[in-house]
Formats: C-alpha cells, sequence, structure tokens
C-alpha cells in the first residue's frame, strides 16, 4: 500500500510536469525557430564531428580542426549554390529572348493542334470544332506562354528567397561552429546531472543515442548520393537519346540533397528538368514531334517525367528502406509509418525528422525495458 506522502509527491511531479508541458505550449511559437536551428545544429555537427576529432589530434588543436571543416563546408556549399544560380540564370534569358524569337505561343497552338489530331475519334468528338477550336487554342497558347514567363519570374523570386534565408543560414553555421568546438564539453556537462544509481544507463543511453543519429545521416546522406546518381545517369540517357538537356550535374545533386526529405528528391529535380528542356528546345522540332514509343512527348517531358518516376520508386521501395531502415534499426515498414506520421504533423520538416526521432524513441524504449528488467541490481 502507497503511503500518503509517496501520493502527494506522484501528484506533485505530475502537477510540474503538466504545468512545465503547458509553458511550453504557450513559449513555442516565440522559441521554435531557435529550437529548430540547434536541431539542424547538432545534425551538422555529428555529420562532421569525425571530421573535428581527426583534425584535432593530427593538429592538436581543436580550432584549427572546426576551422577547416567550416571553411571547406561553407566554401562548397556556396560555390555550388553560386554555380547553379548563374548557370540557371543564363538558362534563363537564352530562353527569354527564344520566346521572341520563335514565337512561343505558335508553337504552343501548331503542338495542341497536331495531338489533336492524333487522338481517337470518340475524344475528338467531343473537343472544340472550327472556329471555336481556334479560339480555344489561342487563349490555351497565351495562358501557356503568360505561365512560362511567371515560372520563370518565380525562379526569380526564388533566387531572392536563397538571398533572405543567408540569416537563418548563418545562424546554423554559428550554432553549428559553436557546438563542434564544445560539443565533448557540452557531453560532459549532461552526464553530470545523471544521477549516480543510473549513471551507467545514462551514459549508454548518451551513447547509443548518438549512434543512431550518426547511422541514420550516414544512411541519408547515401541513400541522396545514390539518387543523385540516378538521377545524373537518367538524364545522361535522356540526352544520349536527343533531350538537350544542361546542368546535368547540378539537377542530379539537387535531387539528391532534396531526398533528405525522403519521398520528395527525384520529383524537386524534375521541375528544373522540364524547364531545361523546354528552354533548350524550343523551336526544335525534331523534340517537339518526339513520342514516348507511341505517345506523344513534345520536349522530352515525358521521358523525364518517366525518368524521375522511375528513380522514385527505385529509391522508396529498394534504397531508403534498405539503407535508412538498416542503419536506425528499423522495419522499413516502421520508417514509412514514421514517415508520415511526421509528415502529417509538420509537413516536409516532420518528414525530415521522423525516422531519426523514430529511432530515438526505440533507443529509449529498449532502455526503459532494460531498467524495468534488472531494477533490482540498481
Amino acid at each position: 500500500m502507497a503511503k500518503p506522502t509517496d501520493s502527494w509527491s506522484q501528484f506533485y511531479r505530475l502537477a510540474v510536469g503538466l504545468l512545465l508541458i503547458y509553458g511550453l505550449t504557450i513559449i513555442w511559437p516565440y522559441i521554435s525557430s531557435v529550437v529548430i536551428m540547434l536541431v539542424f545544429a547538432f545534425l551538422f555537427t555529428t555529420v562532421l564531428l569525425p571530421s573535428v576529432d581527426l583534425l584535432e589530434r593530427k593538429l592538436g588543436k581543436r580550432v584549427f580542426g572546426v576551422l577547416i571543416i567550416t571553411v571547406a563546408v561553407t566554401g562548397g556549399i556556396g560555390l555550388f549554390i553560386g554555380s547553379f544560380i548563374s548557370q540557371f540564370a543564363g538558362q534563363a534569358k537564352t530562353f527569354i529572348e527564344q520566346v521572341s524569337k520563335y514565337n512561343f505561343e505558335e508553337i504552343i497552338k501548331n503542338l495542341v493542334a497536331s495531338l489533336f489530331a492524333k487522338m481517337p475519334a470518340f475524344i475528338t468528338a467531343i473537343l472544340p470544332q472550327g472556329d471555336e477550336l481556334t479560339e480555344w487554342l489561342t487563349g490555351l497558347a497565351s495562358n501557356v506562354t503568360t505561365y512560362f514567363q511567371n515560372l520563370i519570374s518565380v525562379a526569380g523570386d526564388l533566387v531572392g528567397a536563397i538571398g533572405s534565408a543567408f540569416f537563418t543560414g548563418l545562424m546554423v553555421l554559428i550554432f553549428t561552429i559553436i557546438v563542434m568546438q564544445n560539443y565533448h564539453n557540452f557531453k560532459r556537462s549532461m552526464v553530470h546531472f545523471i544521477p549516480n544509481k543510473y549513471f551507467e544507463v545514462g551514459l549508454r543511453l548518451t551513447f547509443n543515442i548518438e549512434r543512431q543519429v550518426s547511422n541514420y545521416l550516414r544512411g541519408q546522406f547515401m541513400a541522396a548520393a545514390s539518387v543523385a546518381v540516378m538521377s545524373i545517369i537518367g538524364l545522361l540517357i535522356l540526352n544520349a537519346l536527343g533531350a538537350n538537356l544542361t546542368l546535368v550535374i547540378f539537377i542530379g545533386i539537387i535531387a539528391g540533397l532534396a531526398n533528405l526529405i525522403p519521398l520528395v528528391g527525384p520529383f524537386v529535380g524534375m521541375v528544373p528538368a522540364i524547364l531545361i528542356a523546354i528552354m533548350n528546345n524550343l523551336g526544335n522540332e525534331a523534340a517537339i514531334a518526339h513520342k514516348l514509343i507511341v505517345i506523344p512527348s513534345p520536349f522530352y517531358i515525358l521521358d523525364i517525367i518517366l525518368m524521375f518516376i522511375i528513380v522514385q520508386q527505385l529509391d522508396n521501395n529498394i534504397v531508403t528502406p534498405k539503407l535508412v531502415g538498416e542503419s536506425v534499426g528499423l522495419h522499413p515498414l516502421m520508417v514509412m509509418i514514421a514517415l508520415l506520421i511526421g509528415g502529417t504533423l509538420l509537413g516536409p520538416l516532420g518528414m525530415l525528422l521522423a525516422v531519426p526521432t523514430a529511432g530515438i524513441i526505440k533507443v529509449i524504449a529498449q532502455e526503459i525495458s532494460f531498467v524495468s528488467r534488472n531494477a533490482h541490481l540498481l
């Protein structure tokens, strides 16, 4: 039978816990951005930490290792973004010049008219005819032209958005540098808060969580690299068939990096590939008349979509469940469930954090089970 003092103590702890949760829900909107920055700083640190530790052993000073890794990573990212933006801007400029040169509206009208002519009779019977068809084609061509012009404008806005995100990226970089420099001190300070009774359990829990996150990130980067390679190979095959795509390496890397948000990576690479295919093949009669087997695929659009669908299916059903699931010790089905729950709760960010969170929960559950089975030994 529980003593009255024990009951009051449990009630007090429960009340304090509920108040803390309530207070967190109130202040969360004000601190969420900082917490997310810290989470990303921890994730980046987990990836870069082995290199920093290695350089510290070689150079004798941790600050030199942090400095070298920081310069290398930020320089590489800056070079990639700068090169892609400048080359994509050149593509957009070429496209705008081609729109004026080739009369884009007329190309669209002729293209749609040729597609209508190849459709079965039972479909063309329900479509507009004569002057009505001409008017409809003119309106469609005008709308498509406006759409692509707006899309180029959106691409310009995206470049501006990348610039406006500089502050957030800078803060994450600063947090990452601080965490890399003081990681082991932070870890020792946290260990000091563990009661002596649970010291060994706490150390093992900390180590297992750290290993779980590290394994997950390693699996994710391997999956992202595989998506990038598959996308680049697919685009090169399309080029061999006459698709005339440029920025192939950039598109593949973008698809791979976007794959860090599971399920969406290859499709992110699809958009710039289609835009570039249209830009490069405007006025190219062979590209406009191209067919995917027997299906009209002007500008190789259907070929590009099919290629990225294949990459996405290979990634979702083979690569990610195998690499990511095994890296965190989760069954592929549990990986998919975690992704669905994370995406439902927090969107793309939730999908990014779903699997490592599930892995951490698994580690905590295993440790709780271990403690409950061996409580008599503690």
